[in-house]
């Protein structure tokens, strides 16, 4: 099978994106943003293409995808305006402050991952380590200077990669909040110079 990397997604693909986003994050995201259809629906509205390195089979499937954050935007993040599209009122209110708990400063020249994912029948191809490698790439090119990410702190298998691939734990945060809305309490914070 061969496989391509490129920046971006195409229109017909940001429903495979926004499925192999929830399959990698709806068990911590699904308290919030769930249930699982207008899960889908809000995150297939909010994608910005601009801010993923996806990486397709020759028909064009999406088989894994790198979303990151820049002071240009991200690869998910909603307005207000979306929420409410999508969850009404009220469920767009409590929705905007469980999400803002996820929110973080970005450091000036760095690149933050928003989330790394790749299809089931894809793993074990090295899709993971060469998306992020594609990412800390373009990063360098367009000027940045380091790339950042939280993983969950019980995710061993996401840390050994990141382990890898140059990234070093720069800090812990334990928070009882993010317990009780999505189901974890640790994140251990890393980054690499690109």
């Amino acid at each position: 099978m061969k496989i391509l990397l490129r920046h971006g997604l195409e229109p017909a693909q940001r429903a495979q994106a926004a499925g192999l986003y929830w399959r990698a994050f709806g068990g911590k995201l699904g308290r919030v943003i769930g249930p699982e259809a207008k899960a889908l629906r809000y995150i297939e509205r909010v994608i910005d293409p601009a801010h993923v390195i996806a990486a397709t089979d020759e028909a064009g499937r999406v088989l894994g995808v790198v979303g990151f954050r820049t002071p240009q935007g991200s690869f998910v993040a909603g307005t207000r305006e979306d929420l409410v599209a999508v969850y009404g009122r009220f469920g767009a209110l409590w929705r905007a402050f469980a999400l803002a708990i996820l929110a973080q400063d970005l450091p000036d020249q760095t690149v933050s991952i928003d989330g790394l994912a790749v299809a089931e029948e894809a793993r074990g191809l090295g899709l993971g380590g060469a998306l992020m490698k594609t990412l800390c790439e373009q990063a360098q090119a367009q000027g940045f200077g380091k790339v950042r990410l939280n993983v969950v702190g019980e995710n061993l298998r996401a840390r050994e990669l990141y382990d890898r691939l140059g990234f070093a734990v720069t800090g812990r945060v334990d928070r009882w909040i993010t317990a009780a809305l999505y189901g974890y309490r640790t994140v251990v914070e890393m980054e690499r110079q690109v």
